[in-house]
């Protein structure tokens, strides 16, 4: 498949990376339809790892996309270096073509999606935050040319 090519059908897992947290949705091309999955807690690498192994392994999806944090201008920030390692590491771990996509406002909007669902109290919001920012970013790249 040529580069920057997408694939007619398949699923594909989005990944909102923190360094506390990684959010995840997943989708398919199918249905240009994302849903939020689950937050790894996990702070060791090898364990977030295991269980990004264990969700790979259950939907045996045909691509990774992972959410790029950029400033409001759209320059790279802190946390920039530190995503795009993430997404090189699961090239390689698992062979699969990660999409980096630009993440800017994606929490702020999952925050204001939750809120209009009657999650009022920022502690009924944190443990899905993350999930439904990974859903957000996965919905920019599906809804993308």
């Amino acid at each position: 498949m040529p580069e920057g090519a997408r694939p007619a059908r398949g699923t594909v897992l989005g990944f909102d990376f923190g360094l506390a947290r990684i959010g995840v949705a997943v989708g398919e091309y199918e249905t240009a339809r994302a849903n939020a999955l689950t937050t790894i807690t996990a702070e060791a690498a090898q364990a977030r790892f295991a269980a990004i192994e264990a969700l790979i392994a259950e939907w045996r999806p045909v691509h990774l996309v992972v959410g790029l944090p950029l400033s409001d201008d759209g320059s790279a920030q802190a946390r920039t270096p530190r995503c795009r390692r993430f997404a090189n590491q699961l090239n390689g771990r698992y062979s699969l073509p990660v999409t980096l996509v630009d993440e800017r406002f994606s929490s702020t909007e999952a925050e204001a999606q939750l809120t209009n669902a009657g999650r009022t109290r920022w502690q009924d919001r944190k443990p899905v935050l993350d999930a439904a920012a990974a859903r957000i970013i996965l919905q920019h790249y599906l809804d993308g040319p």
